[in-house]
């Protein structure tokens, strides 16, 4: 092969080439050198035309006398016409004392962008892990307060997250930071560098509530066009976290009680048995002994979830704590809308702690939010705090039995029909209008013989 075809493919493949004596003069080069090179052909020494080989006559010496045969230095930063390219050049020497030494510059941007994406994206991961860290540091003590319950509940929760395989369940009103203490427990315990999974049993319907939690083979349903892993298998080894359990339909209690007594399941359209082991948290805001009594919630179920339980203190309970975590979201939301009010007003604490707090931790939080937003000033005033409770409480029917006594299946009987022909015979509605779930209310037109 002529020397014609060797420049043609070196040209082809965009790499600049010199030939060089031992003393470093360029005795010839193709056309691409000039794009690494500095004057030349007017100057025709290589450090002269590529500062950067300037300070290596170690490296010269010792590609001459044969101890070196060839030396590469990366990623050389080079402005061509306006645009910023990167090359590696490498220098290289025969085994014969005769041959010359070869200057090649092979343009390496595309691999330099790519390296930079690499670093970059591996600093992200870095900063994502940091965050996270943080974020399990700041929940392992974010249970703030210092009045008796909230004492108590944190010396509870610390001694759970040691035990990191009962079940818990979590009671208290809504709004009392159920979902917060689920946190706290997972990534204080064993388990948190595995999966927290959380799922709110209330938020998703019925029908898609089971292929959430036990994932689908492809083909179980008419749109299940992949299979699916579900959230019991996202939460092996780790924590699941069933928020609104009550909520939970009578027949998706009995697979689930199953899987926690076997820790072993199915997916929807599958006949494989699949392993799997967690710690199940559940909250409620609701009492489950009481709907246990009236056929809404398996009572093997119950206790199965019972082993340990933590009543979470409403916020009208907790005294002066309601000011600590009142100025926990001040600090809060000074960062996330940039001001820098300092506090409260004395008649802004004494409203504090003179309301009711009937939304507990959740309506606080919305309180102080709100307040920040109309804030300008160094302190939030009384009347920025708008303590006015958004609903007024409906007045209860009071029910009295007459002297004479009742039948309270009849009347019962006749209070379904009722809401059936109300509801025109939707179950949905007239369970809603019963104040029962669909699966109570047919439960008990079975047991009532209603149609």
């Amino acid at each position: 092969m002529g020397k014609e075809k060797y420049e043609q493919i070196l040209e082809y493949l965009q790499i600049a080439y010199a030939c060089l004596t031992p003393d470093g003069t360029i005795r010839e080069a193709n056309s691409l050198f000039s794009q690494v090179a500095v004057s030349y052909p007017q100057k025709t020494q290589i450090d002269d035309c590529v500062p950067e080989i300037a300070g290596l006559e170690s490296v010269m010496r010792e590609l001459v006398t044969g101890k070196r045969h060839i030396f590469t230095l990366k990623f050389v930063q080079k402005d061509f016409q306006g645009e910023i390219h990167y090359y590696h050049f490498h220098l290289l020497k025969g085994q014969s004392p005769s041959c010359p030494i070869i200057f090649f510059a092979q343009d390496a941007t595309e691999q330099a962008l790519n390296r930079q994406k690499i670093l970059q994206q591996r600093n992200e991961i870095l900063l994502l892990q940091q965050i996270a860290a943080e974020r399990k540091h700041f929940l392992s003590s974010s249970i703030l307060g210092n009045s008796l319950p909230i004492r108590h509940l944190r010396e509870m929760v610390q001694k759970i997250a040691r035990v990191s395989s009962s079940s818990v369940l979590l009671l208290g009103e809504s709004g009392t930071g159920k979902n917060l203490v689920a946190n706290v427990i997972h990534y204080n315990s064993s388990k948190a560098k595995y999966p927290f999974v959380e799922i709110n049993c209330a938020a998703i319907p019925e029908s898609l509530l089971e292929a959430e939690l036990f994932g689908y083979e492809k083909g179980a349903f008419t749109t299940a066009v992949n299979a699916k892993q579900g959230l019991l298998e996202e939460a092996h080894q780790g924590t699941l976290f069933l928020d609104e359990i009550a909520e939970l339909p009578l027949k998706l209690q009995a697979k689930l009680l199953s899987v926690l007594e076997a820790k072993t399941f199915r997916r929807l359209g599958s006949n494989k048995q699949r392993e799997v082991e967690f710690r199940l948290i559940a909250a409620t805001n609701r009492d489950l002994a009481e709907l246990v009594r009236q056929g809404e919630f398996r009572e093997d179920l119950f206790y199965r979830l019972n082993v340990v339980s933590l009543k979470l203190p409403p916020l009208r309970e907790m005294g002066e704590d309601v000011l600590i975590i009142a100025d926990h979201f001040r600090q809060v939301f000074n960062l996330e809308f940039k001001k820098d009010v300092r506090g409260f007003s004395p008649e802004a604490r004494q409203a504090l702690l003179a309301y009711h707090w009937p939304g507990n931790v959740r309506e606080l939080s919305n309180c102080i939010e709100r307040a920040m937003i109309f804030t300008d000033g160094p302190f939030i005033e009384k009347e920025q705090l708008l303590l006015q409770p958004l609903f007024k409480e409906e007045q209860k029917l009071r029910w009295q039995v007459p002297d004479t006594g009742l039948d309270l299946e009849a009347v019962e009987i006749q209070l379904i029909r009722s809401a059936l022909e109300k509801a025109k015979g939707n179950k949905t509605k007239a369970a809603q209008l019963l104040g029962l779930s669909r699966d109570t209310l047919r439960y008990r037109m079975e047991k009532y013989n209603i149609s």
